[in-house]
Parts: C-alpha cells; sequence; structure tokens
C-alpha cells in the first residue's frame, strides 16, 4: 500500500473514534416548582408595580454609612500620620539598617509649645 492510503485510513479512523464519542439526548427536562402557577404570576404582577424598581444605587444622592469614630477624631488621626517623622522609611529601605526615629513628632512639639512647658536650648 501507498503512504497516502495509509494516511487516509489512518485519518478516516481517528474521525469515526470521534465520532462514536457522541451525547445522547435525554429529551426536556421537566420544571419543578413548589408553587403554582397563579402564585407566579401574582409574585409578578407585584414586583412589575413597585415604586422605584429600577433605580440605581446610590443615584439618589449618597448613602448613610455607620458612623464609628467621630470626624474630629479621625481628622486628628491623619494629620498626626501626616506629620509622622520617618513615615516612608522602612527596614527594607536600606541593607542591614533599623529604623529609629531621632525626631521628635511635631505634634508632640506643637502641643508642649501650646502649654508653656517646652525645653529651652541653652
Amino acid at each position: 500500500m501507498k503512504t497516502s492510503h495509509i494516511l487516509a485510513a489512518a485519518a478516516l479512523t481517528l474521525l469515526a473514534a470521534t465520532g462514536a464519542q457522541a451525547e445522547s439526548y435525554d429529551g426536556v427536562n421537566t420544571a419543578v416548582s413548589t408553587k403554582s402557577r397563579d402564585e407566579v404570576n401574582a409574585e409578578a404582577v407585584r414586583a412589575a408595580a413597585a415604586p422605584n424598581q429600577n433605580v440605581t444605587r446610590g443615584s439618589r444622592g449618597p448613602e448613610t454609612v455607620a458612623v464609628s469614630k467621630e470626624r474630629s477624631i479621625v481628622e486628628a488621626e491623619a494629620v498626626r500620620t501626616a506629620y509622622a517623622p520617618d513615615q516612608n522609611v522602612s527596614s527594607g529601605s536600606r541593607v542591614n539598617s533599623k529604623v529609629i526615629s531621632t525626631m521628635a513628632h511635631p505634634m508632640d512639639a506643637r502641643v508642649q509649645a501650646q502649654q508653656g512647658s517646652g525645653a529651652v536650648a541653652k
């Protein structure tokens, strides 16, 4: 036999083998429901008549948020964090280094100055 006949026979055999793997048709699945047709229809009518059913979230103004802290406390924490010395330095910034803050926190210095107990330089 020629090589072309052998290749054609192999291709035909492969095609027949893949065709034998087809799924069988089991028919249409039956619907399973615990509600009657009238109950489903009544529910659909109520849903269609509901007010504001197509309103997207947040389209009627800002949503309310549960507040856990007072605004002034959160603002004070944010300011203190923003003025913290060495806030952008981590222990991985340099090889074999340790972060030791040598600067006084500006917020602490301001409070001491306001209280009149600030250290006086000699």
